[in-house]
């Protein structure tokens, strides 16, 4: 693969996941299949160009925190994960529990007062699983001891950087108001151990549609969730789950930047494309002969633009 344009091809690629709410047997309100969700993102994940490093999960990993979701979580993604090579990071959400999440998924028996927060290094990149859930709560919230933890892992800086996954998104959330009872607490004290650090974005998930932000100085990227839309639109709801536009977000690293882009996970019928052949051909071009094919407009590519094949 050569780039194409001005830029290098990225550093470093990770596939953002949230919020899959898997329930050990049952569908979700009795009408999400919350399994076929998932492996429809995995799946999208494995047609990729260009494979994820990385798959991380920012929380609510099982709806009612079952150990037999845990298990099913596991046996959906990590064959896929493999599939690609990506390594999979998982992080504690407001519906997930401690205990069983740490067993099931780590092989480790906690009790519910040990926070789950976690390091892994991805070719550099530093990646920090922070746990922001509280026992019999929704909302979310940092102690003094896990604020103390991050600021000693965040003093020497990584090769690449940092990126913080949490599942309570420090931002506000306008779109749906209700959520803002449940947000995460005291962020001004996150934001006072972030500042000036290497971390180049904080991820997370909790409010069931793709929305940006910064804080501290440092990108906020939320993505969606594989499970349900909360609708941002809804007419005379407070709050409207619907079983469509469900997405992932995939992240893109360049030296200087981070690109976010959302994926839908549901598949649509194309109406109008080329195989992808076509870009064998391409690549065999002179840069020259490679932009005026692709940009003049009186190009066969785009005179041609119905065609499927």
């Amino acid at each position: 693969m050569i780039p194409l344009g001005q830029y290098p091809l990225p550093t470093h690629v990770v596939a953002h996941v949230s919020d899959p709410h898997l329930l050990a047997e049952r569908r979700l309100y009795g009408a999400i299949d919350t399994h076929e969700t998932l492996r429809g993102a995995m799946s999208r994940l494995g047609r990729l160009e260009i494979p994820p490093q990385a798959i991380v999960f920012t929380g609510d990993l099982a709806d009612r925190a079952e150990p037999k979701a845990y298990v099913k979580l596991r046996e959906i993604v990590e064959p896929a994960a493999d599939a690609i090579g990506a390594e999979v990071v998982w992080v504690m959400g407001n519906h997930d529990e401690r205990e069983p999440y740490a067993r099931e998924l780590f092989g480790e028996e906690v009790t519910e007062d040990v926070t789950q927060d976690r390091v892994h290094d991805v070719s550099g990149l530093r990646v920090i699983s922070l746990d922001t859930s509280v026992p019999g709560y929704h909302h979310g919230e940092i102690s003094p001891a896990q604020l103390a933890w991050l600021a000693d892992q965040l003093a020497s800086p990584a090769e690449h950087g940092t990126l913080l996954a949490m599942h309570h998104p420090p931002i506000p959330v306008p779109m749906v108001r209700a959520a803002e009872i449940i947000e995460l607490q005291d962020q001004h004290l996150l934001a006072e151990v972030i500042e000036g650090t290497d971390v180049r974005g904080v991820i997370a998930g909790h409010i069931h549609f793709s929305s940006y932000s910064t804080f501290a100085g440092v990108p906020v990227s939320v993505a969606s969730s594989t499970c349900y839309l909360a609708d941002p639109a809804p007419v005379g709801r407070l709050l409207s789950a619907v079983d469509g536009h469900q997405s992932v977000t995939m992240m893109h690293f360049y030296d200087d930047r981070v690109v976010h882009s959302v994926v839908p996970v549901p598949d649509a019928e194309e109406k109008a494309g080329y195989s992808s052949e076509l870009m064998e051909q391409i690549e065999a071009l002179p840069p020259a002969e490679r932009h005026e094919l692709l940009s003049a407009k009186d190009s066969p590519v785009w005179v041609h633009e119905n065609a499927l094949d």
